[in-house]
């Protein structure tokens, strides 16, 4: 690895690194952004929970977090697997 590609790697902006990364797989944003409104809005809903414990309250949230980060992944994982298996098949029958 020459001095010149490490110097073009580390150059590249936080910002645009970050583009790039959402166009290779675009679900991590996704299950980011619902990680994030999910705890937004237990966060919001803390002063509202009524009778219910905080420890319970809490449990909840972090259900619903993980159930929306796995849930991202697994659509990123299927939408990787058909365009690396099943698109390249559709295309080259559409070709002949």
């Amino acid at each position: 690895m020459s001095s010149d590609e490490n110097v073009s790697v580390y150059d590249e902006e936080h910002s645009s690194r970050f583009m790039r990364k959402a166009k290779e797989s675009p679900f991590v944003p996704i299950g980011m952004a619902g990680f994030c409104a999910v705890v937004a809005y237990g966060l919001y809903k803390l002063k509202s929970r009524g009778d219910t414990k905080m420890s319970v309250h809490l449990i909840h949230m972090r259900v619903g977090a993980q159930s929306f980060v796995v849930g991202a992944m697994t659509l990123g994982v299927i939408y990787s697997m058909y365009n690396e298996y099943l698109a390249p098949r559709n295309q080259d029958k559409n070709s002949k």
